[in-house]
């Protein structure tokens, strides 16, 4: 049943409302919209998208008014996904799926074709976001789609490039509650290397700065990075972009995104932190064993020194490998054969030390006395990591916490989707102090990335409800929004719907 959430989805766009159950138990704080993003088309014409992220976009909108729920959604149009309507095929290369020449054409225009160079997806099924005034759909390259959240219209594509001097950036800023955008990306530095680059877009939208913190010529793959009220963290990991890979064997050989990744498995992880105001790196080299990560969960300060716990994979090979269609479709002794020889998830808190002195080399720099995590200078000047394990068995993915009043926060829980060999099928809180647990399950039910929303008159940090959308292949009604109750994870409501809903990634509410 799990296989139908990532299955072709119909072109039509159409709005639908839902039969809401438990009316009276929704909350009546809730008086906006949630809105998801994810995959909605997994084949045009003839031709099959392979991976999990190649899916055209497809945005979905939950829209809570009177106590009443409606359910709306539309895909994006960028040129991907119109061009592939248009034409009847893949025109634009995306993560695992290359697109191949017209063949229409004649040999000399599909030959000359090849040698025309990349060309960018603007496929923004990852996440959307607000800046200013205005939402965007985004995916992780130079191009973002600003899109009308009350009609799911699409307005603008924007290229980055046009603005500031980067190849892309994550689908993960962080805003600060004056509506300023971070963002971290790459772009091209110093002697023809790469340099990562933190973006910051401030709320009027007038411009935007940029702040190099390190140079690497084969950049890692970033999809998320950690910010505490003065500082920023940029994890990096052994999973890297062969960027002369990108460049030429891609319009010659026919590659797609997947094709120019790879792992270095001497490299370890290196942690660097720089400075948010003013924007200046830390020159001391934070280093600990190889681990793949997309999310971070939080990052604080307590008595010098920056806390930051992840969802982290254990290893240096890419996870992204595990995820195409094909293996998410077979049947369940395949899934889980496959999922067994994959990296094995934790949640981990690393602890760095921001004041350092040479003479303690070989002592435990981290002093804080609620954490067993370790910084240990060597000899050469390097502070070797050891994190602390908050959570380990089934993977804890796509973390939430109460973002609005704790991230760049101490603080005590976070919300996670539970997988089980990568098929999502859990909601999990997690008390990072206590490592205590509690999970909502169903059988044959498939949630997404839980969303808090914290009530108006809020004391607790968990004072809220969880948003989710859930999959529930086979039954009369194929998917549902759920309420879930943050302090314990307890049902409020469900809205249900008549029409199956595709997996989605990210997403937030807008009040």
């Amino acid at each position: 049943k799990w296989g139908s959430i990532f299955s072709h989805f119909a072109k039509v766009l159409f709005s639908s409302y839902i039969h809401v159950l438990k009316l009276i138990l929704i909350p009546s704080f809730l008086k906006g919209s949630l809105l998801r993003l994810g995959p909605g088309l997994f084949e045009v014409g003839d031709e099959p998208f392979y991976h999990l992220f190649d899916g055209q976009a497809l945005m979905h909108k939950f829209d809570f008014k009177n106590g009443q729920v409606t359910y709306f959604r539309k895909f994006v149009r960028t040129d991907a996904y119109v061009r592939a309507i248009t034409e009847k095929r893949v025109v634009i290369t995306e993560f695992g799926t290359f697109a191949y020449p017209d063949p229409c054409k004649n040999i000399f225009s599909r030959f000359f074709s090849y040698f025309k160079g990349v060309e960018v997806t603007d496929n923004c099924l990852v996440n959307v976001y607000p800046v200013g005034e205005d939402f965007y759909a985004v995916t992780e390259t130079n191009y973002i789609t600003k899109v009308n959240p009350d009609t799911l219209e699409t307005l603008k594509k924007v290229d980055m490039c046009n603005y500031i001097n980067i190849n892309g950036v994550t689908a993960h800023p962080h805003i600060e509650r004056d509506g300023t955008v971070y963002n971290i990306g790459n772009c091209m530095g110093k002697g023809a290397t790469l340099a990562y680059n933190i973006v910051r877009i401030p709320p009027t939208q007038k411009g935007s700065d940029q702040r190099c913190i390190h140079e690497r010529f084969k950049p890692s793959y970033v999809h998320s990075f950690g910010m505490s009220e003065n500082y920023f963290v940029f994890v990096e990991t052994p999973v890297k972009i062969n960027l002369l890979k990108f460049l030429s064997a891609w319009s010659i050989r026919g590659s797609n995104y997947m094709d120019c990744f790879e792992s270095n498995e001497s490299q370890g992880t290196l942690f660097h932190i720089a400075r948010k105001d003013p924007g200046e790196y830390i020159d001391h080299k934070f280093k600990g064993a190889p681990i793949g990560m997309f999310h971070h969960i939080n990052t604080y300060e307590d008595q010098g020194f920056v806390v930051v716990d992840l969802c982290a994979w254990k290893g240096f090979e890419f996870v992204y490998n595990y995820l195409w269609l094909a293996n998410l479709r077979a049947n369940w002794d395949e899934v889980k054969k496959a999922a067994m020889m994959a990296p094995q998830p934790e949640v981990r808190r690393y602890v760095i030390p921001l004041d350092i002195h040479k003479e303690e080399q070989g002592k435990n720099l981290v002093s804080l006395p609620y954490t067993t995590a370790t910084a240990t200078m060597h000899a050469d000047g390097m502070i070797w990591l050891e994190p602390e394990i908050l959570f380990s068995g089934p993977p804890f993915e796509f973390p939430q916490i109460n973002y609005e009043r704790y991230g760049g926060k101490n603080y005590t829980y976070a919300y996670g989707l539970g997988l089980n060999h990568f098929i999502p099928d859990r909601i999990c809180k997690l008390n990072v102090k206590t490592k205590e647990t509690w999970v909502w399950q169903e059988p044959d039910s498939y949630p997404s990335e839980p969303l808090f929303v914290q009530t108006p008159e809020a004391v607790d940090e968990d004072d809220g409800v969880l948003l989710t959308i859930v999959a529930a292949p086979g039954s009369q009604r194929p998917a549902y929004l759920l309420i879930l109750n943050a302090k314990d994870l307890s049902e409020v409501a469900r809205a249900e719907v008549e029409c199956s809903i595709p997996v989605t990634f990210h997403g937030m509410y807008k009040p």
